[in-house]
């Protein structure tokens, strides 16, 4: 990577989440109206205002890379350069009011994630990284935490649905019998935990990619491992997350495996 340097990236990055903010806050205090996508999720005029925003900035900042967007698709090529944006991601959320959703830009340079920006305007934190630089919060560098064994962990569950329907959902009870305690902060927060040492584990079976890139950057540089539940390593098609400290990373993908 020594020949891609990333600090105009990740400034560009970081000035594109915050300028997806300011759109995103304006909605938020006003209200939207909702449409339904043809999955069925929903989708406003907050998402489409902020990803047009992200890329003007991205566009002008890094004009050789390609841009795939949750709403507006894959401008260009996935094969050199290629940014990752989900201009508010937690739309269900949004719409309900809640404050767990967040904007997600990560940039892919030949298929390995090398930087995320994490911006989550109400619940109020910003995270980022790039390879090599740490994991910030707010300004301050973090890290994941202590823990080495199932007994002291923490795990936290997102979206699960597909693994209630299959072997591993046995697993996953066992890891909550043996675990510390419990939680489902779901979507970005859970990440932003993980990587800050709030909690061990975060298990999910239905993510898109957009949903995770810039997260898998930020907990590897706070020192976690971050792949899907079979332990491979992420790809535009990846579909479930397995996150979490290097030792109860290892020992949970052994039990999901069995």
């Amino acid at each position: 990577m020594s020949h891609l340097d990333l600090a105009p990236a990740l400034a560009a990055a970081r000035e594109a989440a915050a300028a997806a903010a300011e759109v995103i806050l304006h909605y938020w205090q006003r209200g939207v109206a909702v449409e339904l996508k043809s999955d069925d999720t929903p989708v406003t005029v907050a998402d489409r205002e902020a990803e047009l925003a992200i890329r003007a900035i991205l566009t002008k900042a890094l004009p050789e890379a390609a841009i795939y967007g949750e709403e507006f698709g894959l401008e260009g090529s996935d094969q050199g350069l290629l940014w990752l944006v989900d201009p508010l991601d937690g739309t269900k959320s949004f719409v309900r009011r809640t404050p767990f959703f967040s904007t997600q830009i990560a940039l892919m340079h030949a298929g390995e994630l090398v930087l995320g920006v994490s911006s989550a305007p109400v619940y109020g934190e910003t995270m980022w990284a790039h390879t090599g630089g740490g994991a910030w919060l707010d300004g301050s560098r973090v890290q994941v935490g202590p823990a080495a064994t199932m007994a002291q962990a923490a795990i936290s569950t997102g979206n699960i649905k597909t693994l209630t329907g299959d072997g591993r959902w046995a697993a996953l009870g066992q890891m909550i019998r043996d675990s510390n305690r419990i939680r489902g902060y779901g979507d970005f927060c859970h990440y932003h935990l993980l990587a800050r040492g709030g909690v061990d584990l975060v298990i999910e079976s239905d993510v898109n990619i957009l949903d995770v890139a810039a997260l898998a950057v930020i907990v590897r540089e706070a020192g976690g491992v971050f792949t899907d539940l079979e332990g491979a390593p992420l790809t535009l098609d990846t579909r479930s997350v397995l996150a979490g400290v290097p030792p109860l990373h290892a020992e949970a993908l052994v039990r999901l495996r069995r």
